[in-house]
This record gives structure tokens, sequence and C-alpha cells, in this order.
């Protein structure tokens, strides 16, 4: 399912990435990429008030059922480093994030999509919708049963 946003603000972006998680304010959720800060303190404005990056959670051992990537830079980088750097971010935050977590990621146009999607399911993750904007492509993902492909591995 690919929607169509209007507006290509941060905002935006940030409510579509609330929509496609479902994110409820109880949650925690952990934030990384380029626009990390904005998109940190949007939440925070909007309430989510469980909401870190990777730089400031204290704890590697700490679950967020919820992550966010987006990166001001992935529309403008060329297609190999926009993917590269979405790629990085997904390795810094898995750690962090729950068993059973979602996932919602802003990629540039110029991104790699079989590597992105490669890079998730090698994570556990399985792509559910995406949402299109004048900037990229917002993608929504979620992790169940990666516990179990864990130990089998």
């Amino acid at each position: 399912m690919v929607q169509s946003c209007v507006t290509q603000g941060v905002g935006q972006i940030l409510d579509s990435m609330i929509g496609l998680t479902r994110l409820t304010p109880r949650q925690r959720v952990i934030v990384a990429g380029g626009d990390s800060m904005t998109l940190y303190l949007g939440l925070r404005q909007r309430g989510f008030i469980r909401t870190t990056t990777p730089a400031l959670c204290r704890y590697s051992w700490t679950q967020h059922s919820v992550g966010f990537i987006a990166d001001e830079d992935a529309a403008q980088e060329a297609a190999e480093d926009a993917g590269a750097g979405i790629e990085r971010h997904l390795e810094q935050i898995s750690a962090f994030m729950a068993v059973n977590a979602e996932l919602a990621l802003r990629i540039g146009s110029g991104a790699s999509g079989r590597k992105i999607r490669a890079k998730l399911e090698k994570l556990g993750f399985r792509i559910e919708a995406g949402v299109r904007c004048s900037q990229g492509l917002v993608l929504s993902a979620s992790r169940h049963g990666y516990e179990q492909m864990a130990r089998a591995a």
C-alpha cells in the first residue's frame, strides 16, 4: 500500500511515521539519522516523552518498541551513499529495538531499495506499507518472531 503525501515538511513526514507505526505515547521510541534531533524534538512536542536517540540512550539493553530513521541528506546523496547511510542507521538502532518492534524509515529517491530491503530482512523486519513524498519514501516495517530467528542462527 503506497499513499501520497501532499506537503514535504518534517511535520508531515513525522505524522506519516507516527501513523504508519501506530505509535502511542506509552511506547518507547528511538530515533536515528541526520534528522534525528528534529524528529526527537517533534515527537517530544507531540507528547511522546519516551523518545530517545542512540547518543542519548544510556543502556543498549533498553528495548524500544518503535524506531524512526530519517536522514535529511538521503534525498540528495548518490544511490550507493544513501543506501549505505540508511544501512548504518539500521545497524545502529537494531540493538536497541525489541523482538516485536515497528520501524519507520525515510529513504531518498536515489536510495537502492533492494539493498535496504535485504538489510531489513537480515535484521528480521518485513516491509508492510509506504507513503510516497516529494523527498522520497517513508516505509513501515515490522519485526515479528525475530527472537526465534536469532536462536535458530
